[in-house]
């Protein structure tokens, strides 16, 4: 299929400079390929010939035609540093618009928060389910190592363990930790917004300085319209009566968004609320700038997506409704840099888009929380929903029938309830003893406890790549992860040996650019080829090349 126009709109004059104008659809998708250069498709005796090269005047009319050709479309360079919002990106010390998501249990890793921090983007470490000790090792790497290369950390809603959200806020506070990434959150927690009001003033010309972020992500607009308004009076007169904050710090704290910005979370790994990325993003943009109005700030309020994008035409399309940023998560878990185990990296790479499904959460089970997971080749998902059954329609573990539990030991812990419920305090006496004092009152709580042992472990499983438990592996991922795999299908990619974090962000971000400037040219009633504005997975070397 030959490159055409449906209707001879001339939008202005084309004139040679150094070079040749070139035909055929080789030459126009190589020119959409050089993004750092400008198209001009021209008219060459009735038919269309591609430059990047020469001078354009706008407009039909010219005194003289001499040496000038009918322009019928124009793209404009378009690096892919130039995608997203510039003020996020001068804020953040970025380069490119493009955050890699804080994956639980140090998913996203160290070593990936540094590659991508380094690469001009940003990575916030995956906190959540570790240990302080755990968290303040990540810390002392990070700082070590990353001067000053963007970087943030994970913070969590932690509903059963608000006393854990407390101390990593106090440890954050105390390392010097500016930037977090809040999720899960429903409603507003004391220590959140501890985090946030901590240390705000006045610098010497009045404005007003706060010099700890907190980017959102968040899936529900009720949500979203509480970190984009200022902390709630009734948190921040307890901040004050706990003696954590000054009474300045809570009157400066009423001119600032809970939030500096947030990404709108729609289909994606962990929790979610599966919402359609078409309908969340724009519905998010307008509450920002309903509230931005209302409040007066200062400081501009930014949205980005997360949730579902892993190919170049998601990246696109998320640029084009007006996403500051695009994050991602399900794509890097499979990545060499990930915190995770081989036998997992294999089964993501294999994945397809509807092998994932709901299941209950470990961190919120008994509020009915929901997190998406792999289904293919685990049994978790069906063993955790089993679960939470069992937990809604016994008061107690006694109650369960016979053969039910007699399952559960053989099937699901591999050994007896009495022994399960002896490893359960285990863990609890360490990091939660209230929780063993409740359950030793509550029958139900001490089964809601065992059962959240389950779910809780079957993503250590899964991350240390126990194969004793592989059919127990609890993965994290979204529907993203089917579409990233048949996009790479065929190509270096495909193994997931190959996949490394930045590669993969620089071909979402490169092929975003170019199927940005095929848009642009279509919308100039010009048609192309089905695939001119696509590209197939290329190697970071190549794509650097490309942008010189």
């Amino acid at each position: 299929m030959q490159s055409s126009y449906t209707d001879k709109i001339i939008y202005g004059w084309w004139t040679k400079r150094n070079t040749e104008p070139k035909f055929g659809d080789n030459a126009i998708k190589d020119s959409i390929l050089k993004v750092t250069n400008p198209v001009f498709l021209i008219g060459i005796d009735g038919g269309i010939a591609v430059s990047q090269d020469g001078t354009i005047t706008i407009g039909n009319k010219l005194e003289s035609k001499n040496n000038h050709l009918p322009l019928y479309a124009y793209a404009p360079p378009l690096h892919p540093e130039d995608l997203g919002d510039p003020y996020f990106k001068k804020a953040h010390n970025l380069r490119y618009a493009y955050i890699a998501g804080a994956m639980a249990n140090g998913i996203t890793s160290v070593e990936m928060v540094e590659k991508t921090g380094r690469a001009g983007m940003m990575g916030f470490f995956g906190a959540a389910g570790l240990s302080l000790d755990e968290i303040e090792s990540a810390i002392d790497r990070l700082q070590k190592n990353m001067n000053d290369y963007p970087f943030g950390l994970n913070l969590i809603n932690s509903p059963n363990n608000p006393e854990l959200e407390s101390a990593i806020v106090d440890l954050y506070l105390k390392r010097g930790i500016r930037l977090i990434s809040a999720s899960a959150y429903l409603e507003l927690t004391l220590p959140l917004v501890y985090f946030r009001v901590k240390g705000i003033h006045r610098d010497v010309d009045g404005n007003i300085v706060c010099p700890n972020k907190i980017i959102a992500k968040v899936s529900r607009i009720e949500v979203a319209g509480k970190f984009f308004s200022p902390p709630p009076d009734k948190i921040l007169y307890q901040l004050i009566d706990k003696n954590m904050i000054t009474r300045e710090e809570a009157t400066l704290a009423r001119s600032i968004s809970v939030a500096d910005d947030m990404t709108a979370e729609a289909d994606s790994g962990g929790h979610t609320d599966n919402r359609p990325a078409l309908s969340l993003l724009p519905t998010i943009i307008a509450l920002r700038d309903e509230l931005a109005e209302k409040y007066k700030y200062k400081r501009p309020l930014c949205v980005g997506l997360g949730g579902g994008i892993a190919t170049p035409s998601a990246a696109a399309a998320a640029f084009s409704m007006g996403a500051a940023y695009i994050l991602t998560g399900s794509i890097n878990q499979a990545c060499v840099e990930a915190g995770t185990s081989e036998p997992v990296r294999q089964m993501l790479a294999e994945a397809r888009q509807a092998d994932v499904t709901m299941a209950p959460a470990a961190d919120m089970f008994e509020m009915g929380v929901k997190v998406q997971v792999l289904k293919r080749g685990t049994m978790f998902p069906f063993r955790a929903a089993k679960l939470y059954d069992l937990y809604c329609r016994y008061d107690r573990l006694e109650n369960i029938p016979e053969i039910q539990r007699k399952m559960l030991e053989k099937d699901f812990f591999q050994c007896s309830l009495k022994d399960e419920w002896e490893n359960t305090k285990k863990f609890f006496v360490k990091n939660d003893p209230d929780q063993i004092i409740r359950a030793e009152k509550d029958p139900k709580h001490k089964m809601a406890l065992i059962f959240r042992s389950y779910l809780g472990r079957s993503s250590n499983w899964a991350t240390t790549g126990d194969l004793s438990r592989k059919i127990d592996y609890q993965i994290w991922c979204g529907p993203a992860i089917g579409a990233f795999n048949e996009w790479v299908k065929g190509s270096f990619l495909e193994k997931y040996e190959n996949r490394e974090t930045v590669t993969v962000a620089m071909n979402l971000l490169f092929g975003a650019a170019v199927a940005t400037r095929a848009n642009w040219l279509c919308s100039q009633k010009i048609t192309l080829p089905n695939n001119i504005g696509r590209i197939s997975p290329m190697r970071l070397s190549e794509i650097l090349e490309l942008l010189k």
